[in-house]
């Protein structure tokens, strides 16, 4: 496929993209369609969107590659995809309702009437901080992509491809914002879902295999396995831990995460929220057992076709999450390789124009008080919005290119990594506001229990295996991090004379 057929492909998908942003922002792009879509989106809308936003290119070139990664990962990931889907249901069953008991535009608004103002603003920091850090990270993915099969042929460089990129994101979104984002994140995660299952086609014809031909060779393949219960402590693959991270890292960064609550909290009243989060559940286990298959399929393709792993162009290092496009685009034909661009570019793309559009909805509600009853009526809040949205916008593409210059790891478990360490402390911030409610924090010390936090965190991690006799922590360490947020908290607060309701 060459690289003129691909940029001809993106122009076409983007102009799709914008189509559709003027006609549903063209009668109203005011700031209740931007922050809740005025609170009117249909549950199924909302359920298959939130597809295209949880999984980006990250699952979509990440996970595939690390099945045959030299780590041995095989399919332990799926492991994390059940904690995931546990999570998803303890945010179905006790966040939501107490969002929607609240009638919340921004989610950190329960901090601040249940804790105060410093902590409020520090839950509202933590998000802006976490979700600009991953959605650079996703984005990153994809563009490397772009820059290695099109516009290096161009001779254009890295950071103008980056920059083309949040462009195209910041055209379609600023003025609709998450009325847009439903209906484009449904459109995209089409394409998405679409391109798993014909990826899976197209491999299987190449190697005249049929479905059940094709789970044989998976099933007898050495890219299958999925539990992993050897080595307790020494392991991170082991199934109590994935399980674990999958679970309070969905908790945190699905539940305490401003982005895909807000489309959430956009349906028309609890029950569809939580229709639409049982239904995306379903979809989201199903849809990985599908992304793990493409994964294991694509080794086996590449060993009887003697395809190697692409190697970073910088370090000569091998890149897994590159042999996926690596294959389509050079090794199938010219439908398997469109069909691939588009799933790689709806899952990106669905995810970082929801998270810009989080990020502009946090701030301008958290900072600005924009919800605010004697705000609502100020003349330019809606330019001070946009001039909110570029902002965010110019951060993503500057933390982008200090990541290139940096990374040497896989992009997926970078992102978790560091999730770890960012969204810990909001984990500790709930649990202890749901779970203490006859004890009060220390407002102004919460800022700097949430900073010391994670330091602890990485002190205790760098020495797990002396403290804790061999330990090694995997996504887990999300939990340490909570855990110690709590403690501080705990013992910093003073006993309540009655028992708050929230």
């Amino acid at each position: 496929m060459t690289p003129s057929t691909i940029l001809l492909l993106i122009i076409v998908y983007f102009g799709t993209l914008f189509y559709i942003s003027h006609r549903v922002s063209r009668k109203d792009s005011g700031n209740e369609a931007f922050f809740t879509a005025n609170k009117n989106s249909k549950w199924y809308l909302v359920a298959f969107g939130m597809i295209g936003t949880a999984l980006s290119g990250v699952t979509f070139i990440s996970v595939p590659g690390e099945v045959g990664a030299p780590s041995g990962e095989q399919f332990k990931y799926f492991q994390f995809v059940l904690g995931n889907a546990i999570g998803f249901i303890v945010i179905t069953k006790l966040l939501l309702p107490l969002y929607y008991r609240m009638n919340l535009t921004s989610i950190y608004g329960y901090i601040e009437q249940r804790m105060g103002f410093f902590s409020y603003k520090t839950a509202a920091s933590i998000f802006l901080i976490s979700r600009t850090i991953s959605s650079a990270f996703r984005l990153y993915l994809v563009v490397i992509v772009l820059q290695r099969f099109v516009f290096d042929f161009y001779h254009i460089p890295f950071a103008f491809t980056v920059l083309i990129s949040l462009l195209l994101i910041f055209s379609y979104t600023y003025r609709g914002g998450l009325k847009t984002i439903i209906i484009t994140d449904t459109l995209q995660t089409f394409f998405l879902v679409t391109s798993v299952f014909l990826t899976i086609y197209f491999i299987c014809d190449r190697m005249d295999l049929s479905a059940i031909g094709a789970f044989e060779e998976v099933k007898n393949s050495n890219y299958s396995k999925i539990f992993f219960f050897d080595d307790f402590f020494g392991s991170k693959f082991h199934f109590v831990k994935q399980i674990l991270g999958g679970m309070f890292v969905t908790i945190a960064m699905t539940g305490l995460d401003q982005d895909l609550m807000q489309k959430n909290l956009s349906c028309k009243n609890i029950g569809e929220a939580q229709k639409n989060m049982f239904t995306f559940t379903g979809i989201f286990v199903v849809i990985n057992i599908f992304f793990l298959s493409v994964g294991a399929l694509l080794y086996i393709y590449a060993n009887k076709n003697g395809i190697a792993i692409p190697t970073d162009l910088v370090t000569g290092k091998p890149r897994t999450d590159l042999l996926f496009p690596e294959i389509a685009l050079n090794h199938l034909a010219l439908v398997p390789a469109i069909v691939f661009l588009l799933g790689i570019i709806a899952a990106t793309f669905a995810t970082t124009d929801s998270a810009l559009t989080a990020l502009t909805t946090s701030f301008c509600v958290d900072f600005l008080g924009m919800d605010k009853a004697e705000n609502s009526n100020k003349k330019n809040t809606v330019r001070t919005r946009h001039l909110v949205h570029i902002s965010f916008s110019a951060l993503i593409f500057f933390i982008i290119l200090i990541f290139n210059s940096i990374n040497d790891s896989s992009v997926v478990g970078m992102i978790f990594k560091v999730a770890s360490y960012t969204y810990g402390p909001l984990l500790g911030l709930y649990a202890f506001g749901l779970f203490q409610k006859s004890r009060n924090v220390n407002d102004k010390l919460v800022p700097l229990i949430c900073l010391l936090s994670p330091f602890f965190t990485y002190l205790i991690n760098e020495n797990s295996k002396l403290l804790f006799s061999g330990y090694v922590f995997d996504n887990e360490l999300i939990v340490l991090n909570g855990l110690i947020t709590y403690l501080g908290l705990y013992f910093t607060s003073s006993r309540s004379s009655e028992k708050i309701s929230f």
